[in-house]
């Protein structure tokens, strides 16, 4: 039997909640079939109120070890400023172990009702993670001054864009063949410019795959009038972010954003993580849903090869909301969701 190694790391807020739920999903998903040996490690915004730092010197080595990563949530704003939580230890492991590919999907699940007329629809967004607008390359001069001047760089390189375009042309063969690429270049003439152009050159070697190419705007009101029409869509750092949280919207809220953000070239471990933050305001309350933290158990494990358990997952999730549990925020507790999923995964 197979035993893979988890790096733990539940975080803030009611990333500790639904990490749980999700570690007792993973031991019933895996009975029988496999194994994980988990460490847990406390790195979060109360172990930099304690150490002046997310994670200590050495820990992306540490984590560099292991066959994946699950991070349950990263943010206490009301102690440590967002700034600080999200470049001390998210957007660090996902640069240094070149998790260049964010995978987040979205789809209503049975049972769920979306504030959309359209139901049928099955989204894979894929959002470049490494560099673009969150590249960090910038500064500030004249701190605190009438004549202050704050300056945030976007690098695209050739190589970043070409490898996250080429990716999401693999996902497109693999699913329904149309890929979107959405950018702004009406307005950004040189790097947008630039990412339709790479878009064009890559589409000539996927000639099975439809390409469509629209602009950031244009794409926000196509997610709300027809998401049905939409299969892969390739973004931007930013404008992924952006168009993801309005794909969770669609698909009923924050509690079903799952997402992975994945090393494809296997060479580091890859990270899963929901994305609706750390509600501190519910932490340690037994409210917040865990299906997107149990969704991106499903992605962790189709990554790692165990592609059956990853669809038994999403079939018992899928159980518990078809019956109304989970399906409506606060209608459910943590603990009657996590209960409903593994007695559908052991039915």
């Amino acid at each position: 039997m197979t035993t893979y190694t988890l790096a733990l790391i539940p975080g803030d807020g009611i990333g500790t909640d639904v990490t749980d739920a999700a570690m007792e999903v993973l031991a019933a998903a895996a009975k029988g079939r496999f194994s994980f040996e988990t460490t847990r490690f406390p790195w979060s915004c109360e172990y930099y109120l304690e150490h002046g730092t997310m994670m200590p010197a050495d820990g992306i080595e540490t984590l560099r070890g292991f066959d994946a990563i699950y991070l349950g949530a990263v943010g206490w704003p009301e102690t440590v400023p967002d700034s600080v939580s999200l470049h001390g230890l998210l957007l660090p492991i996902r640069k240094a172990f070149n998790q260049y590919a964010n995978i987040r999907p979205h789809r209503l699940l049975a049972g769920v009702e979306g504030p959309l007329k359209a139901e049928g629809f099955d989204i894979l967004c894929i959002r470049e993670n490494t560099e673009g607008e969150y590249s960090g390359a910038g500064g500030r001069v004249h701190e605190g001054k009438d004549n202050e001047v704050a300056v945030e760089t976007s690098v695209f390189t050739r190589a970043g864009v070409e490898r996250i375009l080429r990716f999401g042309f693999e996902q497109a063969r693999a699913r329904r063949k149309h890929l979107t690429s959405v950018t702004k270049s009406n307005a950004q003439k040189y790097s947008m410019v630039f990412w339709d152009e790479v878009t064009r050159e890559l589409a000539a070697e996927y000639p099975d795959v439809t390409v469509s190419h629209m602009h950031i705007d244009a794409m926000a009101a196509k997610m709300v009038m027809a998401p049905q029409d939409l299969d892969v869509v390739v973004a931007s750092n930013l404008f992924g972010d952006i168009l993801t949280d309005l794909g969770a919207a669609i698909q009923g809220g924050l509690g079903f954003a799952a997402s992975a953000n994945i090393n494809p070239d296997r060479t580091a471990p890859s990270m899963f993580e929901p994305v609706h933050g750390s509600a501190p305001d519910i932490a340690g309350q037994n409210i917040a849903n865990p299906i997107a933290a149990i969704w991106s158990l499903a992605q962790m494990l189709e990554h790692l090869g165990e592609a059956e358990a990853a669809a038994a997952i999403l079939a018992a999730i899928e159980a518990a909301t078809a019956k109304g549990i989970g399906s409506c925020p606060g209608a459910s507790s943590t603990q009657e969701i996590t209960a409903a999923v593994i007695a559908a995964l052991e039915a």
